[in-house]
């Protein structure tokens, strides 16, 4: 795995600093933590119990690596043995949330997945009942910590592995000298103490869902992200449905909030492969959980709860999504750029700063643009913001910051003409800046904009807020 970096970031209304962390390549995916902590020195200590616990428990739980304890048990057959707590924690879970949604949660879904992927042709019924008949077996017994393995069906132990690996991760992260703790395993998160963090809920569409805030809580999301199977010139989701072995059509995300990540990932996993009233009844049946999906039709459907989350709209009704693409580019030399996104007046005066992903301080003064114009806030506003928006720098991708219409001090501003700013500066790479002026009067428009060698594309999306 690699380090990203270390950021410092002011909590609202907090004496606390939060302190963050990113890896790469952690089970799969990308890892990002954030600590709030007295000390640099005690944000590293939860950091490396974190990646403790994590690699421990990769070691027990990877269904992909072929000497962890798992797949060493799915290999026998018949044959009763002790194995870990983790593990037996993991396999009651399965057969838990496999009797409370009525196999919408199936360790085995991978029988399914073998019949859509690279086919030529729409599997018929005949095969689809087949495999969901395989999917159906009991897979194994557990007496306790003793466990036999059942039949030859192959398992993939994901979404509740991956909400066990999390639960465990925050624990330890507590654990150490810190009083607040964020982990973020590939999209599904834990927030614990202190942090009151406000989450952005992606939606298939690549924006922004809904933004909510997150304490003492985990969230777990199941889409339909621009993926799926290709067949006979027909796209289908990839999201199958272990009782039918066929792809989901009821529901093109589910994003569950719930007390941990076991229970928040089920429940998301469930609910996207469920027809939306299913799912409804069955979201509502467990205590102390919120979910929004979007339906096949864009319609959003919500927990009776969901609506106290979420972040209130800007005051018109409007705003602004800049979304951008960070360019891919190859070299061994290669450095993340660090990316700052604002909005200026017609005097070039910033107003707000919608994104500043850089490294530490030292390296804030090669976002030019940004940082000469900041200084020059800085001095008629007699404040410092730097090190409250500053984050980690992203991994080429496409991503999506939103302004609200107010300034950085929360007052909106009037209608009128403001300009959107997107600077990229790339160690060993190059500088780049791409600057446009728009009208805000409440009209909603879309600006396609010319990309560069940093930034791959943008576009500036001015609509009416998500509710």
């Amino acid at each position: 795995m690699t380090r990203r970096q270390l950021l410092l970031a002011s909590l609202d209304g907090h004496r606390e600093t939060v302190f963050a962390f990113g890896h790469e390549d952690v089970l799969g995916t990308s890892l990002d933590m954030q600590f709030a902590a007295d000390s640099a020195a005690d944000a590293e200590v939860a950091e490396a119990m974190v990646l403790a616990e994590i690699d421990r428990l990769r070691g027990v739980l990877s269904t992909w690596d072929p000497g962890s304890e798992a797949s060493r048990w799915l290999k026998l057959r018949n044959e009763a043995i002790v194995v870990s707590e983790d593990l037996a924690a993991v396999l009651r879970a399965y057969d838990t949330w496999r009797e409370r949604t009525g196999g919408a949660v199936d360790p085995a879904v991978g029988a399914a997945t073998a019949l859509w992927e690279g086919a030529s042709r729409e599997p018929d019924a005949a095969m689809r009942a087949t495999a969901a008949a395989a999917i159906a077996q009991r897979h194994w017994e557990l007496d306790g910590r003793v466990a036999t393995r059942r039949g030859t069906t192959p398992m993939v132990f994901a979404s509740l592995a991956k909400g066990y690996v999390l639960d465990r991760a925050v624990e330890a992260a507590m654990a150490g000298p810190v009083r607040g703790a964020l982990i973020n395993i590939g999209g599904d998160l834990v927030v614990r103490g202190e942090l009151r963090p406000r989450i952005d809920v992606r939606s298939p569409e690549e924006g922004t869902a809904a933004r909510i805030a997150v304490a003492d809580m985990a969230v777990a999301t199941s889409g339909d992200y621009r993926r799926g199977y290709e067949i006979g010139g027909r796209r289908y989701s990839h999201l199958l449905d272990p009782r039918t072995a066929a792809p989901a059509t009821g529901v093109r995300s589910a994003t569950v909030m719930a007390r941990d990540a076991v229970t928040a990932g089920a429940l998301a996993t469930a609910l996207a492969v469920m027809d939306p009233a299913e799912g409804q009844r069955l979201g509502d049946s467990i205590a102390g959980t919120e979910y929004l999906l979007l339906a096949a039709n864009g319609r959003p459907i919500l927990s009776r709860g969901w609506g106290a989350l979420a972040q209130a709209p800007p005051a018109d009704g409007m705003e602004l999504a800049v979304e951008f693409e960070i360019a891919r580019v190859d070299g061994q030399r290669y450095r993340r750029p660090y990316i700052s996104v604002w909005i200026e007046d017609k005097d070039k005066f910033p107003l707000r700063t919608l994104a500043f992903w850089v490294e530490k301080s030292r390296w804030w003064p090669d976002l030019k643009s940004w940082y000469r114009g900041d200084r020059m806030r800085a001095m008629a506003e007699g404040t410092e913001i730097t090190a409250t928006v500053a984050s980690a720098t992203r991994a080429p991708g496409k991503y999506t910051v939103k302004w609200d219409g107010k300034d950085s001090q929360g007052k909106p501003v009037k209608p009128g003409r403001y300009a959107v700013c997107i600077e990229a500066a790339r160690e060993h790479g190059t500088y780049q800046l791409i600057r446009h002026e728009m009208e805000f009067n409440g009209t909603a428009q879309s600006v396609p904009l010319k990309g560069n060698v940093e930034i791959a594309a943008a576009n500036l999306a001015y609509r009416k807020a998500a509710r």
